[in-house]
């Protein structure tokens, strides 16, 4: 593949994960959420949402893909890894953060927009991760 052709490719993914993004910030916000970091990097990381409701805190991966079945297989375990490192260091940054627990879900979001949340999609020690 050319240069131009992956820079186009590069930037139509991006496209798409942004709009998914919204998507996923949308429903977020349906269920009660307060969004408390867009994209936020961190020295191990970026987290793609971090989101609060009623002290639970949520770092939030989102995978936009053409169905929910190939977003919700997106996420492997590197990827798991990186996420929870990421928490890590946010989480040292923002000491009593998350009082009533911490978690991680996958929101998934379709080519049609539908967005499905997996609450509590993995944690820390799961053979998963």
């Amino acid at each position: 593949m050319s240069e131009a052709g992956r820079r186009l490719r590069g930037g139509r993914a991006e496209s798409a994960g942004r709009a998914g993004e919204a998507a996923a910030e949308a429903a977020l916000a349906r269920e009660g959420w307060t969004v408390l970091a867009r994209r936020c990097r961190t020295l191990a990381g970026e987290l793609d949402l971090i989101a609060e409701r009623e002290g639970l805190l949520a770092f939030i991966e989102v995978k936009a893909r053409p169905s929910l079945a190939e977003a919700a297989f997106a996420l492997g375990p590197r990827q798991r890894a990186r996420l929870l490192a990421a928490a890590e260091c946010w989480l040292a940054e923002n000491p009593g953060a998350g009082a009533a627990g911490i978690r991680f879900d996958l929101l998934v979001v379709a080519a049609d927009g539908t967005v499905r949340r997996i609450a509590d999609a993995f944690r820390a020690g799961d053979d998963r991760a």
